[in-house]
């Protein structure tokens, strides 16, 4: 299992669509017993609890992708080393727009929203994604995530029972404008979600998926990975066919975790530009 080498000592966790930090609870608490420190920060605004933000999620409505990406951004600038990011679904794009801007010792992106470029639109997703696109008046919204949307998009590998208690712990009305931005990215030339995809001086990343995963199935995140072959900066993949959208927190979710860990921080301490440099003697 993964340890801090005292290069790399800290990790950033980026939750996704639909959920708060509060989605990352089993990961903090397996990462900290590890000796590292971990920070899950919320998007900027969102700060208040689940059901809080339920009662009013006007905080929501409020989310950008660009906004969301330099408040990670300056959070990571503050710390006193590049740390590992990861992300989970919109967490993962965010966390590679963030590596984009030669940021952090190494990114996971765990079932990654895509970035601008990668074309498929499987009609899981867009069934997952329903709830939100159906309406162009949806772009303004924080948009009601129910329990049968959460059991399609999130809990399809769960018991109902698993699932509708996961919803109530974890989820929360999903933002529009960033569904939005990303869904039609490929159609704006100013999208934020656009990267450079043959950057060779990027910190590793590695990039999963889940092939029960109805929101972001494999297919998408293989078209993603793709888009790297034009750089030597290191790109890994992996896929586990038992997992869905809910890696953070569906039985074996901590084979998830400790898999991200380790690679995470192997390939910080052997290949990331922004640790390797560090090391003694360099």
């Amino acid at each position: 299992m993964g340890v801090p080498t005292g290069r790399v000592d800290t990790i950033v966790l980026i939750h996704g669509l639909w959920m708060t930090p509060r989605s990352w609870e089993n990961w903090v608490d397996r990462y900290a017993a590890r000796g590292f420190r971990v920070l899950a920060p919320a998007w900027p605004g969102m700060e208040a609890e689940v059901e809080e933000l339920r009662a009013d999620p006007a905080p929501i409505a409020k989310q950008r992708i660009a906004d969301i990406t330099d408040h990670y951004a300056r959070i990571i600038r503050g710390l006193p080393r590049p740390p590992i990011i990861m992300g989970h679904s919109f967490g993962g794009l965010i966390t590679q727009l963030l590596l984009d801007r030669r940021l952090g010792a190494a990114g996971v992106a765990l079932h990654p929203a895509p970035v601008k470029g990668v074309l498929r639109l499987p009609l899981t997703t867009l069934r997952s994604a329903f709830s939100i696109l159906h309406s162009p008046a949806n772009r303004h919204r924080a948009v009601p995530f129910t329990a049968d949307d959460f059991r399609y998009a999130f809990g399809n590998t769960l018991t109902r029972e698993e699932s509708d208690a996961a919803w109530e712990r974890y989820a929360v009305p999903g933002a529009g404008h960033v569904m939005f931005e990303a869904a039609f990215a490929n159609l704006n030339p100013e999208a934020a979600t656009e990267i450079h995809k043959k950057r060779d001086d990027r910190a590793p990343l590695l990039l999963t998926a889940g092939g029960a995963d109805h929101v972001v199935p494999p297919s998408v995140v293989v078209a993603n990975v793709n888009l790297y072959r034009g750089s030597t900066a290191l790109t890994g993949f992996r896929c586990n066919p038992h997992r869905s959208h809910f890696v953070g927190g569906e039985p074996g979710w901590e084979e998830e975790a400790d898999f991200a860990l380790e690679w995470a921080v192997e390939a910080a301490n052997e290949f990331s530009p922004t640790v390797v440099s560090e090391a003694p003697g360099r």
